[in-house]
């Protein structure tokens, strides 16, 4: 009697797999690490915004001009402060909390203007840029540029009886060949009482002259 046969089957060869590895824990967009306490910015000192009494106005303008860096504008003394005014910051910025001041002056002597971020706890310039921005007029260069105006001939000739000085604007010049085009200038309009323009006069605040007088509808 034959003797059955068993098919032994090959055993399968086990493929080692690599495991992967483990994937980095996420960190949720703007939350502060484990075990510490984001800052709260309701808790922040309210008197901050205040505006800057007489006092720190003058403390600020002279930290600014004696910085090192605008030692040169200092001793020229052409510059025209625009504004001087509170800036707060929000934590988690190192200064955060301080009484901070942002002064925006233009320099007359080179051309440039100056915006800095003064730190009145500290005594120091916290931030300084120097462009060549041009800022807002201040309103000692809109009464600067009325006065001006209102002594040229030019002007005084073109006027009309009842005609005033209705506002004054930052200029300047559409093309290079305009004085106006790299030099810091205002626009005095002149106008009758029923609010009509009828003169512009381009006054250059570096020189303190006017260089245009032109009629209000060809402005």
């Amino acid at each position: 009697m034959a003797s059955a046969k068993k098919v032994v089957k090959a055993p399968k060869s086990v493929k080692g797999k690599a495991k992967p590895a483990p994937a980095a824990p996420k960190k949720a967009a703007g939350k502060t690490p484990r075990g510490q306490k984001s800052p709260d910015v309701a808790a922040s000192d309210p008197t901050l915004f205040d505006p800057l009494t007489p006092g720190e106005v003058a403390d600020a303008l002279r930290t600014l001009t004696e910085d090192r860096r605008l030692g040169s504008m200092a001793k020229v003394g052409r510059y025209r402060v625009i504004c001087c005014e509170p800036l707060v910051v929000k934590p988690p910025h190192w200064m955060a909390g301080h009484r901070l001041a942002r002064v925006v002056a233009y320099d007359y002597a080179t051309d440039r203007c100056v915006d800095a971020c003064v730190d009145l706890d500290a005594g120091v310039v916290a931030h300084l840029e120097l462009t060549r921005a041009q800022p807002m007029l201040s309103t000692d260069e809109e009464a600067l540029a009325v006065s001006i105006a209102m002594v040229d001939d030019r002007v005084r000739s073109k006027l009309s009886i009842g005609e005033s000085p209705q506002s004054t604007l930052h200029y300047w010049g559409r093309t290079p060949k305009d004085i106006a085009f790299a030099r810091r200038s205002a626009a005095v309009v002149f106008g009758r009482p029923d609010g009509h323009a009828t003169l512009v006069a381009i006054v250059d605040l570096l020189d303190n002259q006017v260089t245009q007088v032109v009629p209000a509808e060809l402005f």
